[in-house]
């Protein structure tokens, strides 16, 4: 399921929203060469978060080979930006466009609820904490993390808590066909972190593989859904043309 609307307007124009897709967007561009040279693998490498080194339980040296003659080394010293740069590098076209498109439909919605900069300091921590599940669940791979998606799980997971009966339009593949329906958030937002949970069974296991960081994205969705408590604001969503519920509801 791919999900490219939803029926809740918003009151605020979500400026930090477009700045996070405007920021992702420019780092594929120019830091990252759009994908079409060796500057992707070297971003990855460079700017990409890896646990193993992150928490010193990588052995110095060891790595893996990201491109023909670009071998991933770990490094002595953490570099703990890495936190942050991660969430704004990507793997490919399809690995940016997928996290943009699900960032556009539920990110303005958040923003929305909380204000700007709130929702700066909620997105961002969510990617932290989006980080910290996969570093735990896998703590001495030497693979490096990108992407958005940690951060934008959490988003999701602020979206079903504040907005659990919004229908989202949602495009549905079957195989050759593809087809449209509108459902409830709770239902497209619930298959997609079964589909989480599923997929980072293996994780847990010790099943090392490269790919989707599953429990990044857990992470960041658990996170979401406790921080947006603290982060929304009643006001906010007692002004929005369609309230669901007020905060005072379920603090």
């Amino acid at each position: 399921m791919f999900p490219y609307r939803d029926e809740n307007p918003t009151v605020l124009t979500p400026y930090v929203t477009v700045g996070f897709i405007a920021l992702n967007v420019l780092s594929w561009l120019f830091l990252q060469g759009a994908g079409f040279s060796e500057q992707l693998p070297r971003s990855v490498c460079e700017l990409g978060l890896i646990p193993g080194e992150l928490l010193g339980r990588a052995p110095p040296g060891s790595g893996i080979e990201l491109a023909p003659g670009l071998v991933c080394v770990v490094e002595a010293h953490p570099k703990y930006w890495t936190l942050l740069t991660s969430m704004f590098m990507h793997g490919g076209w399809a690995h940016l466009f997928f996290n943009m498109m699900f960032l556009w439909v539920f990110g303005n919605n958040i923003e929305d609820a909380m204000g700007h900069v709130r929702f700066v300091v909620f997105y961002l921590l969510c990617g932290v904490a989006a980080a910290a599940a996969q570093v735990f669940v896998s703590p001495t791979s030497p693979i490096p993390m990108v992407g958005a998606s940690g951060a934008i799980s959490g988003v999701l997971g602020g979206y079903l808590l504040l907005y659990p009966r919004v229908r989202v339009h949602t495009l549905i593949f079957l195989g050759f066909f593809v087809t449209t329906v509108a459902l409830p958030a709770y239902v497209m937002l619930g298959y997609w972190i079964l589909l989480q949970l599923l997929g980072g069974l293996p994780a847990l296991a010790g099943v090392e593989s490269g790919g989707v960081a599953f429990w990044a994205h857990i992470g960041g969705f658990v996170a979401g859904l406790g921080l947006v408590r603290l982060f929304a604001k009643e006001e906010n969503l007692l002004r929005r043309p369609h309230p669901v519920f007020a905060l005072r509801d379920w603090r």
